[in-house]
């Protein structure tokens, strides 16, 4: 086998595993975006072995990847955020559905521990994402978990949930983790770190 022929097939390869793995996230956004690349690859890889009809396809399911994209990014996500009170049933609910992921962020997090902050992120009838907390004396949240859902990890829920902490009055989020997932997550939502502590200013 020449080069040109394993540059090829490497190629097809490549193509093909990123479509599988686009199958295996969770979130929309990820998988139409992964899958329009593999689509985009495996297009080329036809086109070098003459299979047009096998381009045509792959060409066709990348623009409706992009069309679908794009609707996404144009429509806005309409969350709303829900204060819960003292009452743990929901929140030990939550946590049954969703503790595996959320110790993955979360190791140390334990649902029983006191918190007088929670708010729960709802898209429609779907739950988001949750945060609990405790106040401090200055009205300021140190967060515990600020756990978002895998089908809705895209940042969105995030920042609608800390423009909705501001116009709260509450006015900075606090945080620590040993997590390094969940540090790279905070330093895109815009906490400062400092000595492993990680810090928000809301208003």
């Amino acid at each position: 086998m020449d080069n040109a022929k394993i540059i090829v097939e490497a190629v097809g390869y490549t193509g093909s595993a990123l479509v599988l793995i686009s199958m295996l996230m969770t979130s929309v956004v990820k998988l139409r975006f992964i899958n329009t690349i593999g689509s985009l690859i495996f297009t080329a890889y036809a086109l070098c072995i003459v299979s047009y009809p096998t381009a045509a396809m792959n060409f066709c399911l990348a623009l409706i990847n992009i069309y679908n994209l794009a609707k996404l990014f144009k429509n806005k996500k309409k969350y709303y955020v829900l204060k819960l009170d003292d009452d743990k049933s929901l929140i030990n609910y939550f946590w049954k559905l969703y503790e595996k992921d959320i110790q993955k962020y979360f190791p140390e997090a334990d649902k029983n521990a006191p918190c007088d902050a929670v708010y729960l992120v709802c898209y429609g009838s779907d739950t988001a994402g949750i945060l609990l907390g405790t106040k401090k004396d200055d009205g300021s949240i140190d967060v515990k978990i600020d756990y978002t859902t895998p089908v809705y990890r895209d940042c969105s829920a995030g920042k609608y949930l800390y423009t909705y902490l501001a116009s709260q009055h509450i006015p900075a989020l606090s945080a620590s983790t040993n997590s390094e997932i969940h540090r790279r997550y905070l330093l895109k939502m815009g906490f400062s770190e400092e000595n492993g502590h990680f810090e928000k200013k809301l208003a």
